[in-house]
């Protein structure tokens, strides 16, 4: 079974300005600080925020039913097209027969000055498992989305 399902947050702010969060380490400094609900920590295992960046992703324990932890790697990131692909690459969803998840952003700016965070998760799961594929959901990629935007909108107004 395969999937893509994608969420598009909506905001004023330029492209450029997100672009500077979402394809550089910023982001995963940001969501345990904004959002430890989402993320409890995110680890730079391997890297310099360039592709072959690998990050130890910590969810919060607090009545943690799944996976606790898994590794995931920079597989693409566009500067032009403000694009960026990440794969997990060991644990998370890997152990619930999961083959494939990739997370990828496009921050697409508009004629208007506005920007579109598109956030897309690419899976496939083993057919014995698609069960679990009930657990794919962008709800944590459109409170990151928002919570990004409301960050980059208050360091700028300082």
């Amino acid at each position: 079974m395969e999937g893509s399902p994608c969420h598009e947050f909506h905001t004023d702010l330029p492209a450029t300005d997100v672009w500077e969060v979402y394809g550089s380490l910023v982001l995963g400094q940001l969501v345990p600080q904004l959002l430890p609900q989402v993320l409890s920590e995110v680890e730079l295992v391997e890297g310099d925020g360039s592709v072959g960046t690998v990050l130890l992703v910590t969810f919060p324990s607090a009545g943690a039913s799944g996976p606790v932890s898994y590794k995931e790697r920079f597989t693409m990131i566009d500067d032009e097209k403000y694009i960026k692909e990440v794969a997990v690459i060991e644990g998370g969803v890997l152990d619930l027969g999961f083959q494939k998840y990739v997370v990828r952003f496009e921050i697409v700016g508009k004629e208007d000055g506005t920007t579109i965070i598109r956030s897309t998760i690419e899976y496939k799961v083993d057919a014995e498992q698609t069960s679990n594929a009930s657990i794919v959901s962008t709800e944590a990629l459109a409170a990151i989305a928002e919570a990004i935007t409301k960050y980059i909108k208050e360091q700028m107004s300082l």
